[in-house]
């Protein structure tokens, strides 16, 4: 998907700038849909393409800060842009470190918003591209027995063949064959690929680690 395929939200209680916003990023292709406060945004369904969202901190009823949480709180990960007129630092820092792209002070030019448009725009791609990769990887993973899950978790901490048969009173030749069977039904050829696979599927490796000097 392109960045001009995005969606742009804008939420802001002032008609007036959600009218000029909305002029400007549609006559650059950007597909815009306006709100005049937060709670109306909380009502429409959540959007599963590329998105970005221009946010007024300070409006009647539920305010930029507190939407910013209650996102994050659903776990709906969408970059946000703030704009405000009465903005000062502590807001600032506060969104900043919350995950907002930017925070623009009203007036801000053209150039700014839409420099910061692009920011967020490409951060939700890269995010979006890598939770529908982790997806297809956890889809993977669910095809794995619970030994085979289990002996996965040993393989990724480092441990040998025999370490892990060591571990779990099997032989080590029935772990080369279940290490074979997780690296097929993964789709790996290698340890290092195997790693970063379960890294981008939140997969943690075990730390029980066997300290033995006779294997």
């Amino acid at each position: 998907m392109s960045e001009l395929s995005a969606k742009v939200f804008v939420i802001d209680d002032d008609a007036s700038v959600r009218k000029s916003l909305s002029r400007l990023l549609v006559s650059l292709g950007f597909e815009v849909e306006t709100f005049a406060s937060a709670e109306l945004f909380l009502e429409r369904d959540p959007y599963d393409g590329v998105e970005c969202l221009i946010l007024d901190i300070r409006m009647p009823g539920l305010d930029g800060v507190a939407l910013q949480d209650e996102l994050s709180k659903a776990d709906y990960s969408m970059p946000i842009i703030f704009i405000t007129g009465h903005g000062d630092i502590p807001t600032s820092v506060q969104a900043m470190k919350k995950g907002a792209v930017d925070f623009l002070p009203k007036p801000f030019d053209d150039e700014q918003l839409l420099r910061a448009v692009k920011i967020a725009i490409e951060k939700d791609m890269k995010g979006k591209a890598m939770r529908g990769e982790a997806r297809q990887v956890l889809e993977r993973v669910k095809q794995l027995t619970p030994r085979e899950n289990e002996i996965l978790r040993y393989v990724i901490s480092g441990m040998l063949n025999k370490q892990i048969g060591f571990k779990l009173g099997i032989a080590e030749k029935t772990i080369k064959i279940h290490r074979g069977r997780i690296m097929a039904k993964l789709h790996v050829t290698s340890v290092a690929d195997l790693v970063r696979l379960a890294e981008k599927a939140g997969i943690k490796p075990t730390d029980m680690w066997v300290q033995t000097t006779d294997l």
